[in-house]
This record gives C-alpha cells, structure tokens and sequence, in this order.
C-alpha cells in the first residue's frame, strides 16, 4: 500500500521544511559574521527576505560599519536602519528588529548635528523599551540603555533635559545585563566605557580587568577583547 499525505498534513510539512531550511539560512549568515564576513553576512541575511534575516542584515552592516573608513560609516548606519525596519515591517514583536534599529540610530547620532542627534536619541530609547517589551532578558538593550544615559548625561545641560537621560540610570542597566549573561565580555567593555564618560575611572579599570578573563571565540568578540586589554594598559 503506497503512502500518502493527505492535503492537511502535507502542507504542516512543507511549512515545516520551510521553516527548517529558513532556519539553516540564517545559521549560514550567522557563522559569516561570527568569522568576520560581515558583507557576505548581510548579503545572505538580507535575501532570506524573512524578519530574522533582515534583523541580523542589520546587526551585520552596523558592526561592518565599525571597521570601515568614517567617509561610508553614516550610509551604513542608514542601510542598517532600512534592513531593521524591513524586519520590524514583517514581524513588529521582533525584539531583535527594535534593537538593530535603536542600535544603528545611536551610532548614526554621532555622525550628525547636534538637533539631530537629540531626536534621534528619542527614538533610541523608544525602541530600545520596546525591545525589552517584547524580550525582557536581552541583556544587550540593557547595556544600550546605559550608554545612552552615560552618553547624554556626560553631554550635560539640554542634553539631559530634552531626553530625561539620568546618572543613576547607568549602573543599574549594566548590571542587569551583566547578570543576564555573566560570561560575555563586551557587557563589561561598555560598562568601562560608560564609567570613562562620567569620570570614574578605577570602576571602568575593575570592568576591563574583569572582561580580559572572558571567553572570546568569535571575530567580533576577539576584537573587543582585543581593545579592551589596550585600553586597559592605557589606563593602569
């Protein structure tokens, strides 16, 4: 007796080979950006056409933007904003959209006037409260929050007052990341940073020497180790 599906059951299955090799996918773009790839990564993350890859399309071109020359840095930053939209588009409870977007825009804010940097300040925080809404274990929006209390509060004056960004904001938002995910580096590498913007330097040397003991296994991770043991020998 040959077998068969019925129509129901066909179609669960080929939704889920859909799924599966939508999965596979994203893991494909996935391992190029862990090695560094992250052009290659954005590329195939993007022509997946699906929320997952567009958000890591722009986690991709964001980072990418880090290593190119500052004259291509800001168009960067506005693809990865496109590709983050594009996924918020077709899936809007994609924590992982909300934070690619706020994340992009707060790099793009160092990049233009001071007006526009303050609006889009608004708008980082907008979304990064939206993907803590969504997903309120992403330690990563956790430690955006505090750079963007630690960035505006060392800017002083209309900075804080437009945005309602605030001092005793910042540690509590690191540590909740740290406690989230212990064992990742870069939590701490931020905190060290944000602790250099508001003056305390002997906290900011505790985080670093803290974040050198960490694991590093992808390319992104090893930069950051990377950096923070130089900025660590600096400040000694």
């Amino acid at each position: 007796m040959r077998a068969h599906l019925t129509r129901p059951a066909f179609v669960t299955l080929a939704l889920a080979l859909a799924v599966s090799a939508s999965a596979q996918s994203v893991q494909a773009a996935q391992s190029l950006y862990d090695q560094g790839k992250w052009q290659e990564a954005a590329t195939a993350a993007a022509a997946l056409n699906t929320s997952a890859g567009l958000a890591l399309a722009a986690e991709a071109t964001t980072a990418g933007a880090g290593l190119s020359p500052d004259s291509q840095k800001k168009a960067l930053f506005e693809k990865a904003q496109g590709y983050a939209r594009q996924a918020i588009a077709l899936d809007k409870n994609n924590a992982d959209a909300y934070f690619e977007l706020a994340r992009a825009q707060g790099r793009l804010a160092q990049f233009v006037g001071i007006l526009q940097s303050l609006n889009l300040a608004g708008d980082v925080k907008k979304n990064l409260d939206q993907a803590i809404r969504l997903q309120p274990n992403m330690a990563g929006a956790y430690v955006a929050l505090g750079l963007w209390n630690a960035n505006l509060v060392s800017k002083g004056g209309a900075a804080t007052f437009l945005t309602g960004a605030k001092k005793a904001q910042i540690a509590p938002n690191f540590e909740k990341a740290i406690a989230l995910e212990p064992n990742v580096a870069v939590h701490r590498i931020e905190y060290a940073n944000a602790l250099l913007l508001t003056g305390n330097k002997a906290g900011a040397v505790a985080q670093l020497q803290k974040a050198v003991t960490l694991p590093a296994d992808t390319f992104w991770e090893k930069r950051d180790l990377d950096a923070a043991k130089a900025q660590l020998a600096k400040l000694q």
